[in-house]
């Protein structure tokens, strides 16, 4: 993931929660905005 850009990665994160991915690619995602020191915020529904 050290070649995707912040962007790229904070939309690939909310997409694979909108198509309800797997729980541990969508962990792994999260874990690397928080290895990026990148905040996200739910969107309300």
């Amino acid at each position: 993931m050290k070649y995707m850009s912040d962007q790229m990665l904070i939309e690939v994160y909310h997409r694979a929660i909108d198509l309800q991915l797997d729980a541990a690619f969508i962990e792994l995602l999260s874990l690397e905005l928080k290895h990026r020191n990148i905040s996200i915020t739910k969107a309300s529904a």
